[in-house]
């Protein structure tokens, strides 16, 4: 008998992924929780019935919420993670050894319990000594936060649920405040393949762009994701992605990254037209 699990993208269109066993299946305080293992996609972290993380292509989506910023601003110190209790981005955070300070603010303790039993991989950077991990709500934490972090990156889930608090206005408020004034902040910033999903990319960009200087979208391809055309956002008080990058100093660090380069972080940049009308558009 054949197992699959099986996604709804929207009302009109699935995504399955055949399935040789479920090793998880548990409701925290905030959610459910399923890890799954398949043969195509190894182990799959399922949140509430969407897929956060596969082993097979995690590392596109963490290479682009990472290494964007730290090539623009290599000099960054002090950073802000709220959510990713997969633990991806920090991994691929504590590699920079000109990180200093690491805040890590997940809301789900189990969350992050269950990627340290299945997804070791990804959680190795967690025990770091740069790292402070707080089960805590990051809308809450952000609001006292002042001039304190060079970047802050929100690797939430989906604008409902846990996650819903941030997107608000509000919250992005909050982390302008919390920036210093060299600051970036890069948030996952869903997908604009589907129509349901256009109004909350274009609700989210316009509250960012009204209080950053530089608002910018960028992209990837990441398979498991809805429509497989992910976008992300890169916001700053005055650094720009391509006109700051600082190729060669990246470069020089000799990371080893399965998905990330300096030229396509160039190329990721130039956004496809139906993006780029869309996040132009006031949606009337």
């Amino acid at each position: 008998m054949d197992l699959w699990f099986t996604e709804k993208h929207t009302d009109d269109a699935l995504f399955s992924i055949k399935v040789d066993r479920q090793l998880v299946s548990k409701r925290s305080e905030f959610q459910r929780i399923d890890v799954f293992e398949s043969a195509e996609f190894g182990r799959i972290l399922v949140l509430d019935g969407f897929i956060m993380i596969t082993e097979k292509d995690e590392f596109i989506y963490h290479d682009m919420m990472v290494h964007v910023p730290m090539a623009v601003n290599p000099d960054i110190k002090r950073v802000l993670v709220v959510g990713a209790g997969d633990g991806g981005t920090v991994r691929e955070l504590t590699r920079y050894p000109g990180v200093e300070h690491i805040d890590m603010v997940e809301i789900d303790r189990a969350v992050v319990d269950v990627c340290r039993e299945y997804f070791p991989q990804m959680t190795v950077g967690l025990d770091d000594k740069r790292v402070d991990l707080r089960f805590e709500d990051g809308l809450k934490f952000v609001r006292s936060k002042e001039n304190e972090y060079d970047l802050i990156i929100v690797d939430s889930t989906d604008p409902f649920g846990p996650g819903e608090g941030l997107f608000t206005r509000e919250f992005f408020g909050n982390c302008h405040k919390a920036l210093t004034a060299r600051g970036i902040m890069v948030n996952q910033h869903e997908s604009a393949y589907y129509d349901s999903y256009v109004e909350a990319v274009r609700r989210m960009h316009r509250r960012i762009a009204s209080l950053f200087g530089t608002a910018r979208v960028y992209q990837a391809h990441i398979p498991t994701y809805p429509s497989g055309h992910w976008l992300f956002g890169f916001a700053s008080k005055g650094l720009h992605p391509i006109g700051d990058l600082r190729a060669e100093h990246w470069n020089a660090l000799g990371l080893k990254t399965r998905y990330y380069n300096t030229e396509l972080h160039k190329g990721a940049f130039a956004l496809p037209n139906y993006v780029s009308e869309l996040l132009e558009s006031d949606g009337e």
